[in-house]
């Protein structure tokens, strides 16, 4: 659908045309009709098919200017948070309304006095909180709530913060959920703040046609060295790495620019300021490599990505495919390759559940064995490189206001070993699924991908 045939607000199409697009999406050819026609809404779509868009265009034709605060946008992360209120700000450039990005890590003082002219407020739980408690924010005039990422926001454990504020907004109001995938916690959610909403779904699953999909099974001490081999030989354009846990995107990416290879690291644990840095840095084409945890990378608008690398293999098939999600769109090819090693077999098992992804073993290339240096930690809090692989557990804390992530670790040792599968293949290898006559890359299927042009 032509962006013209939505029927927008002339100065919302004024400014959507003038940012180059030209087609609208199919989670905004769904949700756009429904939210102008003042319903409940539960949007179900993959990162980057445009959601934002999609309950951004039908409330700004609805916002008064210079009327008080009437839209509240709940977001699990602070550079979510920014991308909306950015995306706001563009959208509503010639309807002069004002937006306003809440979120931890940052001074409060000058929140609070863009918070008194601002008509939209994009905003994390625990800093929104803490304007409640100090009654600098007030939801009396609120007429529109989104929850955006919902399924993030409750596995980041933000659902009772998420209860507190919604609790606070007025009950005459107009509810909007998107979210990836929909959780028990979602649908208790749903259940219990929306009125009748009407589901949309947009686009979530992989056009194999245009994404190549491969895994390298591969032994631990040279995942790192085949990862260097990649990125220099056959990554033409943005790569996306992830890893499981904050310290390993730190490792990394040190590891990566020791290697003379532009990359810089993202996740809940850096300030605000550095993870805007490594955002513009990526956009500007300053690097060339991102890597990332999933929770700093949700929702984040990241165009023109050729290659996505799971240095570390998510826990389900739906974390996998919006990693995965980010390259190949908008018609152009992409691949997605993992780095397989034994710890991660029996996350391979769950991903390789869904039978419609089509991934392939990759031959392993011959490639130069390179350095790995691990940063471990010393009495005081400093820091020491050691070379090769540490055997501890990494893990990360849980926060509030979106600078927390979900706790998560992993381990190499004895204890660690009862986690992974043991079936062994003929050859005396163990395999990577549980109890099934399945191997990896047996799996066909997967379906087409529409063409997206408003991707935020």
């Amino acid at each position: 659908m032509k962006i013209e045939d939505l029927n927008l607000n002339p100065a919302l199409l004024k400014a959507v045309k003038g940012m180059g697009f030209v087609e609208a999406t199919p989670i905004q050819e769904k949700g756009i009709p429904e939210i102008r026609a003042g319903k409940d809404v539960v949007g179900q779509s993959s990162t980057g098919s445009g959601k934002t868009a999609a309950f951004a265009l039908p409330i700004l034709e609805k916002i008064q200017p210079g009327q008080g605060l009437q839209a509240l946008i709940l977001t699990p992360t602070r550079e979510l948070c920014v991308q909306v209120t950015d995306a706001v700000t563009e959208f509503g450039r010639y309807l002069h309304i004002r937006a306003v990005s809440v979120y931890g890590g940052v001074g409060i003082e000058p929140q609070i006095r863009a918070i008194r002219t601002a008509d939209i407020m994009a905003g994390t739980p625990g800093r929104i909180l803490d304007h409640l408690e100090r009654r600098t924010i007030s939801f009396d005039k609120v007429k529109f709530l989104v929850i955006d990422e919902a399924d993030k926001m409750f596995e980041m454990g933000f659902i009772d913060d998420v209860e507190r504020i919604v609790s606070r907004v007025p009950k005459e109001r107009q509810t909007m959920l998107f979210s990836a995938t929909m959780s028990a916690d979602v649908h208790g959610i749903v259940r219990k703040h929306l009125r009748s909403p009407v589901t949309i779904k947009g686009e979530i699953y992989v056009d194999k046609s245009l994404l190549k999909q491969v895994y390298y099974d591969i032994k631990a001490f040279e995942k790192f060295s085949l990862l260097v081999h990649l990125l220099r030989n056959k990554t033409s354009g943005l790569a996306l790495i992830f890893c499981a846990t904050r310290r390993e995107v730190d490792t990394l990416a040190k590891n990566l620019k020791m290697q003379g290879l532009k990359a810089m690291a993202i996740h809940g644990g850096l300030t605000q300021n550095r993870r805007l840095y490594a955002l513009d840095s990526l956009k500007k084409g300053h690097i060339s490599v991102l890597v990332a945890t999933d929770v700093a990378a949700r929702g984040l608008d990241i165009r023109d990505v050729s290659h996505v690398y799971n240095y570390d293999v998510p826990k389900t098939s739906e974390e996998y495919v919006h990693r995965i999600g980010r390259t190949a769109r908008a018609g152009d090819k992409g691949d997605a390759v993992t780095l397989l090693t034994e710890r991660d077999y029996e996350n391979f098992s769950n991903v390789l559940r869904d039978h419609t992804l089509d991934i392939r073993k990759a031959d392993q290339p011959q490639f130069e064995k390179v350095s790995f240096v691990r940063v471990q930690r010393e009495f005081g809090g400093e820091r020491r490189p050691q070379r090769g692989y540490g055997r501890g557990g990494y893990g990360e804390s849980r926060g509030r206001g979106g600078y927390g992530e979900r706790s998560s670790s992993y381990g190499q040792g004895r204890d660690s070993r009862s986690n992974y599968s043991r079936n062994s293949s003929p050859s005396g290898e163990r395999r990577p699924y549980r109890g099934g006559s399945r191997s990896p890359g047996s799996h066909h299927g997967g379906q087409g991908r529409g063409r997206y042009n408003i991707n935020v």
